[in-house]
């Protein structure tokens, strides 16, 4: 398959955020990243549950729901009945993520698990097979605009080379500092899925930028 773009709704304009979506909706993005932040698990708070039900009413875009947040197991419900299609928890903050997992496939959503830049990749060898997508962060979780983190295009290829001994279906997502340049490096590595915030919403052309993106 092509890889996909998930534009970041974080660096969206939330004085005037159905603009935005609209402007999602007409582009040739595949999924709408949400990232859901606490002020704990990461050093900055986002938005939480009604925007997200907002959301669902106004896009038929997949979510892709990022939390960033200490016990995300208590929220599989809510994100499940707000229409996510995917659900990522951080593997820094779940001790018993394989229970985590199998609730949010409970919930008919798709399971996606998150690890940091200092997180290695090997440390999911015994769960990879379980797992719809990785999420790799190629920044610090917690705000939007950071330079990218050279070492994440080595991460991606290390962990594509376990998708593909493992021979599993897992997609490979990630967030952090994407743009033309960096995206066609990751692409190269092995990466799936693409997620821009800034590089998307403070172009003069969001929608030219996103098709940029899809044809890297």
């Amino acid at each position: 398959m092509s890889h996909l773009v998930a534009p970041s709704l974080l660096s969206a304009n939330f004085l005037n955020l159905e603009k935005d979506i609209e402007m999602l909706n007409r582009s040739e993005a595949d999924w709408i990243h949400l990232d859901i932040m606490d002020g704990v698990f990461v050093p900055n708070i986002s938005f939480g549950f009604p925007v997200i039900n907002l959301l669902k009413e106004k896009t038929s875009k997949p979510l892709d729901v990022h939390l960033m947040i200490v016990q995300p197991e208590k929220f599989v419900s809510e994100i499940a009945a707000a229409g996510a299609y995917m659900m990522n928890v951080h593997y820094e903050a779940c001790t018993h993520l394989h229970r985590v997992v199998g609730e949010i496939k409970k919930h008919g959503m798709k399971a996606a698990v998150t690890l940091n830049p200092h997180t290695p990749v090997w440390l999911l060898e015994d769960i990879l097979a379980d797992l719809d997508m990785v999420l790799l962060m190629s920044v610090n979780p917690g705000f939007g605009g950071q330079k990218f983190i050279e070492h994440s295009v080595e991460k991606v290829a290390a962990l594509k080379e376990m998708i593909l001994r493992k021979n599993t279906q897992t997609l490979i997502e990630v967030d952090g500092g994407v743009n033309l340049d960096t995206g066609k490096r990751l692409v190269d590595a092995g990466a799936d899925v693409l997620v821009a915030g800034n590089f998307v919403f403070a172009s003069d052309d969001p929608v030219d930028t996103i098709r940029q993106l899809k044809q890297l």
